[in-house]
């Protein structure tokens, strides 16, 4: 966990530079939020996240580490950090664009890694329909890019609550940095509106990277299931 020390400097400078309203050390911090995390998920040897842990029924895999679908959705979401620092709604839609290629990306590694629970997405699905019901007039002419984005983001959720109640955790968090920022565009700003999103933000990153390290970390979903022994240790408990 020592080597997640950067991403914690990083994220301070970050909630600084939006307190302050200090761009230049908005751009300096928020585009390596996403990038050290990949960095720390995917580092090799002792010095890795959960080195020489294997998940429940699955054969040791050692120090070395896979890109896989999670580590697909960090690349996403710095290339939507990054535009999501320049001004204006072509540059908010670019950014939505490809948080919606993150939530893709996790939805995809969670479900294959294990099956979400049943009221897990139905109450997520009843959320993504009231949530757009209300903001369905003041959104205008963002109310279609924000009905297929935020499906997306609650599917994440949603599978994210299968895998451990830390990624729960920041399934939930990620939706709620997200809402704050669909109630900004629909007209409605909050005190601290800017430091609730960031570090809602920052929080779900955080707990989803160390929540998938901790279920197996990259490739554990592209290992074979076991039958078995080896299928009842994975229907146990999740790693925390």
């Amino acid at each position: 966990m020592r080597r997640l020390a950067p991403f914690g400097l990083v994220a301070a400078v970050e909630l600084v530079g939006v307190t302050l309203d200090n761009p230049v050390l908005q751009w300096l911090a928020k585009p390596l939020l996403a990038p050290l995390l990949l960095l720390w998920l995917l580092w090799p040897g002792p010095g890795g996240p959960g080195a020489g842990r294997a998940p429940a029924g699955a054969a040791p895999t050692g120090g070395r580490r896979r890109f896989d679908a999670f580590a697909l959705g960090l690349v996403f979401a710095t290339a939507g950090d990054v535009a999501l620092l320049l001004p204006g709604e072509p540059a908010f839609l670019v950014g939505m664009g490809f948080f919606l290629g993150t939530q893709v990306s996790l939805v995809v590694a969670f479900t294959r890694h294990r099956r979400p629970p049943v009221a897990a997405v139905a109450g997520y699905l009843a959320l993504w329909a009231l949530a757009n019901a209300a903001l369905w007039g003041p959104l205008g002419a963002l109310r279609l890019p924000v009905l297929g984005y935020s499906l997306a983001l609650c599917l994440m959720a949603a599978a994210a609550a299968g895998v451990s109640a830390r990624a729960a955790a920041g399934g939930a968090l990620f939706l709620v940095s997200d809402l704050l920022i669909g109630v900004d565009a629909a007209g409605t700003a909050l005190p601290g509106h800017g430091l609730l999103v960031m570090g809602t933000y920052i929080a779900a990153l955080l707990l989803l990277t160390t929540a998938w390290a901790a279920a197996g970390g990259p490739g554990a979903a592209d290992r074979p299931r076991r039958t078995g022994a080896g299928r009842a240790a994975r229907r146990g408990p999740a790693a925390p």
